[in-house]
């Protein structure tokens, strides 16, 4: 059993030794931020300049990326736990250079899994085609350990919001429990459905103070998304805003983002391997504390 599974685990640095990538995941307080349509699109705005994106989703149903994408999602990253599908039978290859991994149902048995079940998981990543460039995550707003391992084992958090108070007040309480909870000080903040840049910039400024004056956590501006119905126009049709109005408002800043993302410095140490970023996953997944993290 122990050779096995050090052989799944050479085979996975084998794979990925090759490239760097990064892993940003997108988390928001409380639903209607539009989180689930801005991943869909920074992964669209990632493809078209050539990047190959691997996007985790946490969440089922009528919100999730595939259907961004005019898709619906089978079967579920847990099947390939149970040794029931391959990962090839889960992926969702949506768009040229994007695929979408379901993992609403698996994300929430991270921390049960026995080592089997984990050298499933190991031997399913083992059997990617190539390794992507960038990962994106969609958490999921209820994930029932109060946020996700695949957030907290990502490079970066990105807290999406909207300038509504109660979106803005929901956003603070997801950083400072998550600060609490696990130590966890740097987020990046996105403010979505902006009436102009000045909007956005405020609205940071002023959550940032009040994070900065209680010292728990150090916020960056990630920048904003303006209000633009080009967005859910496109969504309506099952396609990305860039690739149907790419001169609007919403296209130009998700160009933006993508490409500053590209540029996110990765923490000291990181090597930046999708072998590391699943064992640490698995390692937070064992260690969360549900009391911790709702304190």
């Amino acid at each position: 059993m122990a050779e096995q599974y050090a052989d799944q685990a050479a085979g996975l640095r084998r794979l990925f030794a090759r490239k760097r990538l990064h892993v940003v995941s997108f988390a928001a307080g409380s639903p209607g931020a539009g989180k689930s349509l801005l991943v869909a699109n920074v992964a669209a705005c990632l493809a078209r300049e050539g990047k190959s994106v691997l996007v985790f989703d946490e969440n089922a149903g009528r919100r999730d990326i595939a259907s961004c994408f005019g898709t619906s999602t089978r079967y579920d990253l847990s099947h390939v736990i149970d040794r029931k599908k391959s990962i090839a039978d889960v992926l969702l290859n949506v768009a040229p250079g994007i695929q979408v991994l379901p993992a609403a149902t698996a994300v929430k048995q991270l921390g049960t899994l026995n080592e089997v079940r984990r050298r499933a998981l190991l031997a399913g990543l083992c059997a990617l085609d190539e390794p992507p460039d960038v990962i994106l995550v969609d958490t999921s707003l209820d994930h029932p350990l109060g946020f996700s391992p695949l957030g907290l084992a990502a490079h970066d958090t990105v807290i999406v919001m909207t300038p509504m108070p109660a979106s803005i007040t929901d956003a603070y309480a997801l950083i400072k429990k998550v600060s609490l909870g696990y130590a966890r000080r740097n987020y990046r903040v996105l403010v979505n459905g902006v009436r102009g840049v000045e909007e956005g910039r405020a609205v940071f400024g002023n959550i940032a103070r009040v994070a900065h004056s209680k010292r728990f956590a150090r916020l960056e501006f990630a920048g904003c998304i303006p209000l633009d119905e080009h967005m859910p126009r496109a969504a309506v049709m099952g396609q990305p805003v860039g690739g149907l109005y790419p001169e609007s408002p919403a296209a130009k800043a998700c160009r933006t983002l993508a490409d500053e993302l590209l540029d996110w410095r990765l923490p000291d140490g990181e090597s930046g391997g999708l072998e590391q970023f699943i064992l640490h996953l698995l390692h937070l997944s064992k260690h969360i504390d549900p009391v911790a993290i709702y304190a």
